[in-house]
């Protein structure tokens, strides 16, 4: 079982969250395979820990949605199907444009600097061909807005449904996606969310037909490779 936990100093009072993230992006990144155990003995000693963050970590990652703590037996990864896509999805669309809609009411200057930047490093990744940094600045946009919206309860809500589908397409190796395109309809977004003068009904519906059609095409994938 081989982690990067680089050179990570551990303080007793964030030891779980610490372990937590790490096994999080572990997790998410396919490190850890569906229905693959997580063996505490293992952990304890990568980390050098006891049992008690080491299981504080378990119930977290358990709240996320990504492992199953089965007692008596252990803690395993989650195994995906196609129904955790399938319910994903059209979910997060609704959400997230919901989320665009609220964030154009309270715009303002920091998170309109914000969004430019992010959107400047995705043109760059993607006229770079940098399918990596396109993707990390895609996400902090996304996050950018979303924050922007002052809603906790769909701020949350959201951080679980895109952690998910970004798990979900690190698990089927799917990436692809016209960068090119992909950045011109982020650049669409932000002309519309930082126009005080754009309708918020079409920002809404902007963002949610973004996710509904990158639902589509994942999909479309999915069905080729015989998932």
């Amino acid at each position: 079982m081989q982690l990067d936990i680089g050179d990570i100093q551990f303080e007793n009072a964030a030891l779980g969250e610490k372990i937590t993230d790490i096994l999080t992006e572990a997790i998410l990144e396919g490190k850890f395979k569906g229905g693959q155990q997580l063996i505490e003995q293992d952990l304890q000693k990568i980390f050098g820990v006891s049992r008690s963050p080491l299981r504080e970590a378990f119930r977290v990652l358990e709240k996320r949605g990504l492992v199953h703590i089965i007692p008596r037996k252990g803690t395993f990864v989650k195994t995906i199907t196609l129904k955790d896509i399938e319910d994903n999805f059209p979910v997060r669309a609704r959400l997230e444009g919901l989320a665009a809609r609220e964030a154009h009411a309270r715009m303002n200057g920091k998170t309109m600097d914000d969004l430019q930047f992010e959107l400047e490093n995705m043109k760059f990744a993607a006229e770079h061909i940098e399918p990596k940094s396109f993707w990390r600045h895609h996400s902090v946009f996304h996050n950018v807005f979303i924050e922007a919206s002052e809603n906790q309860v769909l701020i949350d809500i959201l951080y679980n449904l895109r952690m998910h589908s970004l798990w979900y397409q690190f698990s089927y190796q799917y990436y692809q996606e016209d960068l090119e395109r992909a950045y011109r309809i982020h650049e669409n977004i932000f002309q519309k969310l930082t126009d005080p003068h754009s309708a918020r009904q079409e920002i809404e519906d902007i963002v949610r037909d973004h996710i509904e059609v990158a639902f589509s095409k994942f999909l479309r994938y999915l069905d080729a490779q015989g998932e």
